[in-house]
């Protein structure tokens, strides 16, 4: 299955070939063209001949992650996270470094040595390490370098009917359904987008969003399932297994109402369960996009996903079912449509 291959890979954000080689060998043969531009997006084209308005489909290819700032004198390795990341779930956790996958573990002081105070507070970065068994920095720095990605040897495993879980479901939900798709064949030019650095800072849309001037864009991305005891439900953002979840708005962007109304038909019309995502936390790639050149009318599909942002996140597959059938039946359904 594409998910669990591109859930599996490692693509911390600035670093995101592995990702893209899994993309390209996936889609090669059903677009027309696809090129990769100096930022390090991967630009797919199908149907560029045909008229009608240009439609841009985006997902990022990075993750959260770690990198490597410095050798400590111990053989130890500092790190600075890249993307958010809750630093209460990092001790103890295995990881993996640079193109070499150099196994570690992130290490700290020992809880009977730490003071009572520090115990009650998340451990700073400062105070937190990465463990590749070297005992020195000399033999450290035959495995890695300052500048290395780090991230999680997480391995996508099925738990439950439709249920899985796997490491970086956002946004590799939205690279395999978009990678999926380009099988399709529209009466439109469609530009299948798979964006780098989503994750510091919405970087490779805005290049990408510029370069391809679409007449509407559709983002999809993975999103926060907050369905969990102590979170009262009022606060839940989207909950698992109620089908894809449709932006109105979010920190980056207020989603353009016709756009958003079609999307909302085209589930009502074909009988594909949806939700709004009901938080306005966070953003993503079409809040750039919106705001490329004169304005790109944009909306937001997102796939519910429990854990995101941490070493192992849990999703429901009759949701990834129904996010591809609603984007499907969407750009069946706007044909021709102006937005």
């Amino acid at each position: 299955m594409l998910l669990e291959k591109l859930s599996n890979a490692q693509a911390v954000a600035g670093r995101e070939k592995e990702v893209r080689d899994i993309i390209i060998e996936a889609i090669k043969d059903n677009v027309d063209d696809f090129r990769t531009d100096v930022t390090g997006n991967l630009i797919a084209s199908k149907g560029k001949e045909k008229s009608g308005a240009k439609v841009m489909l985006a997902a990022h290819m990075d993750e959260v992650g770690l990198m490597i700032s410095e050798i400590n004198g111990q053989g130890l390795l500092k790190f600075k996270p890249v993307g958010g990341f809750d630093k209460r779930v990092l001790v103890s956790k295995e990881v993996v470094i640079g193109q070499d996958k150099i196994p570690g573990i992130i290490g700290a002081k020992a809880i009977h040595l730490q003071k009572k105070a520090a115990r009650k507070k998340p451990i700073s970065y400062d105070n937190l390490y990465i463990d590749i068994g070297a005992k020195s920095d000399k033999e450290a720095e035959k495995l890695v370098s300052p500048g290395d990605m780090a991230t999680f040897p997480t391995k996508y495993n099925q738990i439950a009917d439709n249920i899985v879980t796997g490491k970086a479901f956002d946004d590799r939900v939205g690279c395999a359904i978009l990678a999926e798709l380009t099988a399709e064949d529209f009466s439109f030019p469609v530009e299948f987008v798979f964006t780098v650095q989503e994750e510091v800072g919405l970087r490779g849309a805005r290049q990408a969003a510029y370069a391809i001037n679409p007449d509407i864009a559709i983002v999809i991305e993975g999103t926060t399932a907050a369905d969990v005891p102590e979170n009262e439900e009022h606060r839940y953002s989207t909950t698992l297994g109620e089908g894809p979840a449709l932006t109105i708005r979010d920190r980056s962007i207020v989603v353009n109402k016709k756009l958003l109304q079609e999307l909302i038909n085209t589930a009502e019309k074909n009988n594909i369960p949806y939700q709004f995502r009901r938080t306005t936390a966070g953003g993503n790639d079409a809040g750039v996009i919106n705001i490329s050149r004169e304005g790109i009318p944009a909306a937001v599909i997102s796939l519910p996903c429990r854990y995101i942002h941490s070493p192992v996140s849990l999703l429901n597959l009759t949701d990834y079912q129904n996010l591809k059938s609603l984007l499907t039946n969407f750009l069946i359904d706007s044909q021709g449509k102006e937005f």
